[in-house]
């Protein structure tokens, strides 16, 4: 009867969590859609990624999905590509039922619902060790308000790993615990499905959890039970391999994934300053993640670099540290603080790769707020002193305000920040917190009404700081913004464009990720997970390729070797770019529509052509990167073994007595490649086709980033698909009139999907074993009890 009244306490904390989350961020977000009329803008990630990718997904999904997503730069497997972002996040697929064009309008009330499930998930593990279902609501909406999830608002996919995070802890409790089975293994295949790159992090601290748990005696766990709970996170990897197994294939081909640190970089950060932010993100609330303040060098700008806790500070923590012998809280605090300040320990949360970032955070934070709990809850804890000593060392960052500093010019100025007025706001916004708490602590901290006071300061405070973070962000690109949705929203997704078959287009000083909007491919696009070979190739042709693709407008030989028709334009930018005579350059206007305007190319090659030259990738890759574009419209790049069993088709190759090609070159290569080009081109989610009449046996270049998914076959016959011109595909293909076509498969969608259903068939059996075993416990120790009686 006790167990079952315990049980029904916390399930009305957690639903009181929940309600108080969604309120807290619905008071948050009130003002902001206010000012934008519904249509919530922020600033940079959120506006130029998290709208547009839930915009151009949703029909992506609706529409039949597919497996090949055109409109994601030059072309990406849409598995690999959005299993980061929104693919496996159960809030997306919530929006299905919706039309399209109320996406935008719905990332506040998702948001609103993921701090929601947050403050939820948090009291649903504090809960078993809170001794009152108050104070552990109180927590669980610091913890679903801390500095590194507001700041997460901007990057909003990477606000869901933080409500799976408490869940898995929870689940790991209730199976040493309660004997609870099945639930590990679901939630660890769903935090897989969500985010794979989240999971590793996630993985990394279960197993430190566990480990110091065991070492501390607050898990006794049996060689059996061991081996059941390794059993059922291995079977929570294979319920997540549908998306993870595709995505890990993809992954470890990208560059930007095989970056190591190395000599003093495993233990040292290059900046000392990159210390001082770490620990003071533990007392100040944090920077907007595009506009560091104080701490400016080293690598502060979108780390997620934050620890802070609203009114509450760093005082329970303290608090706890003061008052409690050495136990399992504080040896996982402890680590986390090693683990932080050493960067190959950091690392470890994400593969070991050297970007350094401190998207980990939330997880100490969790264990942070239960220290903070036992603090508020347990009366023998000094809490006092944790107030004091938060109170004290904010205090002290004061210093950064009034030291002096000398810029270049020799010219003196106070305070060491980038802008005053944001550090006197920012500090002051942290020492009226601490001071709130002080004062709540010493007046409340043994009145029954200590709790609701301090459940109102933290709400109140919650709002009142997120409201100054998100707006410190929002306003200083308030006038770049101002067009957005007139120009993307309005405008482009509702563009006519008049061409047929396929092609791409490019955007002049236009908002980033256009093709989204327009459903087409594009030269612009803002995604960091796309087919590997782009990476490979704009880097070739002189492309800086990271986070996106932007190829510069001087290198018009791009356009045409890539297909693109069109160049969409906010029409008060139309003078600018025609008086750019290179960027111009065989461009004429159409019709304007809206507030854009369209400019099509006189050199726009169509999807499918042949080469009279070729040139070897060795050579081209010594000659000028700004050449490298227009040669490779004039002759397609083969690597040495491609020139020795395919150089006999062609009439000649470009050897090192090469000139540089001028637009005139240009026009020309292109008027030859298009007499040789394919008649009629299709291309959908599943690939693409084209018919080509060649006058004798020739490789078929395509303007199609290189993937090992495409499978070829010409006139029906099975073909090898060639890896040439630094990243692009050929084929080879007879002479006569030719069908070729290609379809894309996901390499290793369909063998994560049968781990996934196997392991799911698997969880089945598990679960009524589990339960078979129960009940035969049960029955016998019912028939026990009655010989007894």
């Amino acid at each position: 009867m006790h167990h079952s009244l315990q049980k029904t306490k916390q399930m009305n904390g957690t639903l009181l969590s929940f309600l108080l989350g969604m309120l807290v961020a619905c008071a948050l977000f009130l003002p902001f859609l206010v000012v934008d009329k519904g249509f919530f803008l922020y600033c940079g990630d959120f506006n130029s990624q998290q709208i547009p990718f839930y915009y151009y997904l949703h029909d992506f999904v609706r529409e039949g999905g597919g497996t090949w997503s055109w409109a994601t730069d030059l072309g990406t497997s849409a598995i690999n590509s959005y299993s980061f972002y929104n693919l496996g996040s159960p809030f997306f697929w919530l929006t299905l039922p919706f039309p399209q064009s109320w996406l935008p309008y719905m990332m506040v009330p998702l948001l609103i619902l993921k701090f929601g499930c947050i403050a939820a998930a948090a009291n649903l593990y504090l809960s078993r060790y809170a001794k009152t279902r108050n104070m552990a609501v109180v927590i669980s909406l610091v913890y679903a308000f801390c500095g590194f999830n507001v700041y997460n608002i901007f990057f909003n996919h990477m606000l869901e790993p933080v409500i799976l995070f408490p869940l898995m802890l929870w689940a790991m409790d209730a199976f040493v615990y309660d004997g609870q089975r099945g639930m590990f293994a679901v939630l660890m295949g769903l935090a897989l499905l969500d985010n794979y790159f989240f999971f590793i992090g996630n993985v990394v601290f279960l197993l430190i959890y566990l480990g110091v748990k065991v070492a501390f005696g607050e898990y006794e766990l049996s060689l059996k039970r061991f081996g059941l709970l390794v059993f059922e996170a291995c079977l929570g990897v294979g319920l997540g391999m549908a998306l993870a197994l595709p995505s890990l294939l993809n992954v470890i081909q990208n560059p930007r994934t095989d970056n190591f640190a190395s000599g003093f970089g495993l233990i040292m950060y290059g900046n000392v300053q990159q210390y001082f932010a770490i620990l003071s993100s533990l007392f100040l609330p944090p920077d907007p993640p595009y506009l560091p303040n104080i701490f400016t060098e080293g690598a502060i700008k979108w780390t997620s670099m934050s620890a802070f806790l609203p009114i509450v500070s760093v005082a329970g923590v303290a608090a706890y540290f003061k008052s409690r012998r050495w136990n399992a809280t504080k040896m996982l605090l402890s680590v986390s603080l090693v683990m932080a300040l050493v960067p190959i320990l950091n690392s470890a949360f994400y593969a070991f790769n050297s970007s350094y970032y401190a998207r980990w955070y939330y997880m100490p934070l969790l264990i942070a707020a239960f220290a903070t709990l036992r603090s508020l809850e347990d009366a023998d804890i000094d809490l006092a002193f944790g107030a004091r000593f938060a109170l004290a060392v904010t205090c002290v960052y004061v210093i950064f305000g009034i030291l002096p500093k000398r810029d270049e010019d020799g010219v003196w100025s106070i305070g060491l920040a980038q802008d005053p007025a944001k550090f006197w706001l920012t500090f002051l916004t942290a020492l009226f917190a601490v001071l709130v708490f002080y004062l709540i602590v010493k007046n409340y901290r043994h009145k029954a009404k200590f709790a609701a006071v301090l459940l109102g300061a933290v709400m109140g405070f919650s709002v009142f700081y997120s409201v100054i973070h998100i707006s410190l962000g929002k306003f200083p690109q308030w006038d770049n913004d101002a067009d957005y949705k007139a120009q993307q929203y309005d405008t482009a997704a509702r563009l006519e464009l008049p061409g047929e078959g396929f092609y791409r287009i490019d955007a002049y000083k236009m908002h980033d990720n256009v093709g989204l909007w327009m459903d087409e491919s594009c030269l612009q696009t803002f995604n960091s997970v796309v087919t590997p070979s782009i990476m490979e190739f704009y880097p070739m042709v002189g492309v800086k390729r990271d986070v996106s693709s932007k190829p510069e407008t001087d290198i018009y030989p791009l356009r045409g070797l890539l297909g693109v028709r069109y160049t969409v334009m906010p029409r008060e930018d139309t003078a600018s770019f025609e008086a750019d005579e290179v960027a111009s350059r065989g461009w004429h206007p159409l019709e304007e529509q809206g507030t854009l305007a369209v400019y099509e190319n006189e050199n726009f090659l169509p999807l499918g052509f042949t080469y009279d030259q070729y040139i070897e990738m060795d050579l081209l890759t010594t000659i000028y990167e700004g050449d490298r574009a227009g040669m490779l419209v004039r002759a397609i790049g083969l690597t040495d073994e491609q020139a020795q069993k395919y150089g006999h088709l062609f009439e000649g190759e470009v050897g090192e007595s090469y000139a540089s090609i001028t637009y005139e070159d240009y026009v020309g290569n292109v008027g030859a490649r298009r007499a040789s080009s394919a008649y009629d081109t299709r291309a959908d989610a599943s690939g693409f086709a084209v018919d080509i009449d060649l006058p004798e046996d020739d490789l078929v270049f395509f303007s199609v980033p290189y993937d090992e998914g495409f499978s070829a076959s010409v006139n029906g016959q099975e073909a090898e698909v060639l890896k040439v011109s630094g990243g692009m595909i050929a084929v080879y293909a007879p002479a006569g009139d030719n069908e070729i076509v290609f379809r894309y498969e996901t390499p290793g969608f369909k063998a994560g999907a049968a781990v996934s259903i196997g392991s799911m068939a698997v969880l089945c059996v598990y679960l009524i074993g589990c339960m078979l075993v129960q009940r035969k416990r049960v029955l016998a120790k019912n028939a026990r009890d009655e010989e007894r009686t």
